[in-house]
């Protein structure tokens, strides 16, 4: 730096201006940009919120899934009850109307890419397939949570008005 009292001086007062504002700037775009979902995540809980306020399980007391997004927001969501029974016929296709039923009614499987609105909290699935046909190329919006490694997000309400709500932690990599 010059030796030039006032060229210091003017020198200092400069980044005194620019400091608060290049502080702002790294504090709102630095976390942003180092934000990410990328990983596998083990569900925690699959509830739903009843329209009186009370939570029940929606995959019964310990349902098992996973979460995997990669680096360019693909992912796929697989969750299942644990209750679900085995099938007597031991073959797929032999299943009874009872058996076929707890199995689809006890597991919600899609796959597809994945936009994060972090200003919005909202995660965007635009949804290639799906284990409920219907859903096949839609997009669906969801509220989202993230708080250190748990994952949270709510599905809109059903007909019912029951909100589906799925709690996800971040498997070690």
């Amino acid at each position: 730096m010059s030796k030039d009292p006032l060229f210091r001086r003017r020198t200092l007062l400069a980044l005194a201006a620019v400091a608060p504002a290049a502080a702002v700037a790294c504090a709102t775009v630095a976390p942003a940009a180092t934000r990410s979902l990328a990983g596998t995540w083990m569900l925690v809980a699959a509830d739903r919120r009843m329209p009186d306020g009370s939570v029940t399980r929606d995959y019964g007391g310990a349902p098992k899934g996973r979460l995997m997004i990669d680096e360019a927001r693909r992912y796929a969501v697989q969750i299942f009850s644990a209750e679900r029974p085995n099938f007597a016929a031991g073959d797929k296709a032999g299943g009874s109307d009872v058996e076929m039923r707890a199995a689809v009614m006890g597991s919600s499987t899609h796959f597809g890419s994945l936009a994060v609105d972090w200003a919005a909290r909202t995660l965007r699935f635009a949804i290639e397939d799906s284990s409920f046909p219907n859903w096949r190329g839609q997009v669906q919006t969801r509220s989202f949570t993230l708080r250190d490694d748990v994952l949270s997000w709510e599905v809109p309400p059903r007909p019912d008005g029951a909100v589906p709500i799925s709690i996800w932690r971040r498997l070690a990599t």
